[in-house]
């Protein structure tokens, strides 16, 4: 049976297909982003990660272990200052991270034939990512709660504008009212 078994074909031969993904790999690792097609960066998302484990492992081994890792990273990568990159400097970031390390963004289809195009990133090391809603009673709850925090802060920046808009704004020129006009009327008079 082949259950769990799915492997992103991309439409060429195998050595074809780990050589596109060796390559958008090492362009993904020096630049950190990639715009690309859809369909390859939901084949380099796995690829990547799993490189990027083997360098988290690495890190935590030390000596001969260590070596073992880089070099079989480096032979599915086949580019070396891609890989000196990730193993020396930027498995700081991913040390705290247990998955995840790339992001995925839809773009609009390129202009030439149509293609699903996406930009595919490292995660920064800080990045907490999104929050997962809550269902039922207490995200309405939660939600009532974010709604005044909202309203209170546009309270306080209405306030700073309205402040900041009296210094700044030049005194208006009185406006004559009806009554006003009328008094003055009578004063004459008088």
């Amino acid at each position: 049976m082949r259950h769990v078994k799915h492997n992103h074909k991309l439409g060429v031969k195998t050595a074809h297909r780990k050589a596109l993904v060796a390559n958008l790999a090492a362009a993904l690792l020096r630049h950190g982003r990639i715009r690309t097609t859809l369909p390859k960066a939901k084949a380099l998302r796995p690829f990547i990660e799993k490189i990027i484990t083997q360098a988290k492992r690495a890190k935590s081994a030390g000596g001969a272990a260590a070596l073992h890792y880089k070099r079989t990273a480096l032979a599915r990568v086949r580019d070396v200052e891609a890989i000196d990159l990730l193993f020396n400097e930027k498995v700081e970031e991913f040390m705290n991270r247990n998955g995840g390390y790339t992001r995925i963004y839809k773009l609009v289809k390129r202009v030439g034939d149509a293609a699903d195009m996406a930009i595919i990133e490292l995660i920064p090391g800080d990045d907490t990512g999104y929050s997962k809603k809550k269902k039922g009673k207490a995200a309405k709850d939660d939600s009532a709660g974010e709604t005044e925090e909202v309203t209170e802060v546009e309270a306080v920046e209405a306030e700073e504008v309205e402040s900041t808009s009296d210094e700044t704004a030049e005194p208006e020129a009185a406006v004559e009212t009806p009554e006003d006009s009328a008094e003055e009327e009578t004063d004459k008079k008088d």
